[in-house]
């Protein structure tokens, strides 16, 4: 997919490639939780009618500077892109529709706050063309939910998918979080428990991380996060791998599980670090060998897609570091990274050549093993658990 200038020059071939994956952020929320540091803001008073007009701009100003084939993938994410109303919510997804030419079997994938979604909105989603919506439990302990900063309770979780399901929705996905203060194991297990009864064919499920600008930041500094000790964490987080996959479930990458056929497609775009479009405020892209980010702010953002294309950054990326990109996010899947793929992204490069060094070292800590067929390498069940030591060998 590469001419011979591009190959000769060192670029990864994935400089050639047009993305079939579309990420589209839509940054209002009801209200901003403790520990979120998306670039996201609470939606009243805010200019969400001018924010479309924005982004369809965007959008066109988009498709003229890379014109799109077939997108297999959308992700609509935020904030909680829910938080439209029915007729904005249909007037953004045709706009989606109308500059993007989708695959007839294309996954389009919206996040969705629970309670944040009646029938008339889903009906308007499903007519838009979202076919999976991923919801934000986080945990069915209410006091918890309070804690965290949610304003849903449990059995909003439990309507918002019966809701879903009523309006014709079959991939259904639910976000649990682990090691949340004062969180104990069994509370936990009952959470998960709750989760499993939903009967839904996938479920992410992610430890918390304190992030820089966010309440719960500013209470660990001062030592008022009461957070579980890290050999809990690990029992939370062991007790997560055991239920999902004892209940059929497939681990198919470090914070995903899911029943066959029902992996995450746009999100494996990502991990098999291949380019995507990204659009909205805050969102991030990859294509043709640079990266992006957009502008962050609501109004700066709207001043600026109203003109040009938003970017507040851009950069080219190396060779080197599509490399290591390609070998942090691929080792995240149960599959692993194989030396074909990774030849067919960087120009029949072979991966031993690259990181024999750091493979070798890896595998004779117990870290590693060749994956299945022996094409390559994929965590053990330790190298799980210390994903990020992996990861690291890599930068």
């Amino acid at each position: 997919m590469t001419n011979s200038k591009e190959a000769s020059s060192g670029a990864p071939s994935l400089h050639g490639w047009t993305p079939r994956a579309l990420y589209v952020h839509i940054p209002f929320c009801t209200n901003k939780c403790f520990y979120c540091d998306f670039n996201s803001y609470v939606a009243a008073g805010q200019p969400i009618d001018a924010y479309l007009d924005a982004l369809e701009n965007e959008m066109i100003l988009t498709v003229k500077e890379l014109p799109p084939e077939i997108i297999h993938t959308v992700f609509v994410g935020g904030g909680t892109p829910t938080v439209l109303t029915p007729p904005q919510m249909a007037r953004f997804l045709a706009a989606v529709r109308r500059h993007f030419p989708l695959a007839d079997n294309a996954e389009f994938t919206m996040e969705a706050n629970p309670g944040t979604t009646d029938l008339e909105k889903l009906a308007a989603m499903r007519e838009g063309g979202v076919n999976r919506i991923s919801f934000g439990a986080q945990t069915f302990d209410n006091d918890l939910l309070e804690r965290i900063g949610r304003i849903h309770q449990a059995n909003d979780v439990v309507q918002s998918i019966a809701n879903a399901k009523a309006a014709g929705f079959e991939n259904l996905s639910i976000d649990l979080m682990f090691g949340l203060p004062n969180q104990t194991l069994a509370q936990l297990q009952d959470s998960v428990n709750k989760a499993l009864e939903l009967d839904l064919p996938h479920y992410s499920l992610y430890g918390l991380k304190v992030e820089e600008n966010t309440l719960f930041h500013r209470l660990y500094q001062r030592d008022e996060l009461p957070l579980p000790e890290e050999e809990e964490e690990v029992a939370m987080y062991e007790y997560l791998i055991e239920s999902l996959t004892g209940a059929g479930y497939r681990h198919y990458e470090i914070s995903n599980f899911a029943r066959p056929g029902f992996e995450s497609r746009h999100n494996t775009t990502y991990w098999r670090n291949e380019p995507y479009y990204g659009l909205g405020a805050g969102a991030h892209g990859y294509a043709r060998g640079q990266r992006h980010i957009n502008i962050k702010g609501v109004q700066p953002y709207i001043d600026a897609a109203n003109r040009s294309l938003p970017r507040l950054e851009c950069s080219s990326v190396s060779r080197e570091e599509a490399m290591g990109d390609f070998m942090m996010v691929g080792l995240r899947l149960q599959e692993g990274v194989t030396r074909a793929s990774f030849a067919k992204q960087f120009d029949g490069a072979q991966l031993e050549a690259i990181y024999g060094k750091e493979l070798k070292r890896l595998v004779d800590q117990g870290l590693l093993e060749l994956a299945e067929g022996e094409d390559g390498y994929r965590l053990t069940s330790r190298g799980i658990l210390l994903g990020n030591e992996v990861f690291g060998a890599f930068v």
